[in-house]
């Protein structure tokens, strides 16, 4: 569990640490990406589907936290913080620029 963080930079170490797997990050990637599809079939095609966006998200993450990486998702804690730094590390990951954010966190 997460001690009380007041700084979203020392959240952000924080979230990539809970993050040390690369099958784990594989997952929270899937999700978003799941999550992202919703979004744009529920906008494009069926608005109905906008409701299937956290499941897709949060079921992949989820899976790779009590499953690969034995840990507590950090949504249950700091849960905005959480989602900015999903999407931020999935983001970061799709431009290359993961590698250096990884290394500042101390993960290999």
């Amino acid at each position: 569990m997460a001690r009380n963080l007041t700084t979203y930079p020392a959240f952000w170490s924080y979230y990539l640490k809970e993050h040390r797997k690369p099958s784990t990050r594989a997952l929270h990637y899937l999700g978003s990406t799941a999550a992202l599809g919703c979004l744009v079939a529920g906008v494009a095609v069926e608005p109905g589907l906008l409701f299937f966006i956290p499941l897709a998200g949060y079921s992949f993450a989820w899976i790779g936290h009590f499953f690969v990486e034995k840990n507590r998702p950090a949504t249950f804690t700091y849960p905005w913080w959480s989602l900015i730094s999903d999407f931020r590390m999935f983001g970061l990951w799709i431009t290359g620029r993961l590698g250096p954010h990884l290394k500042r966190a101390g993960i290999t």
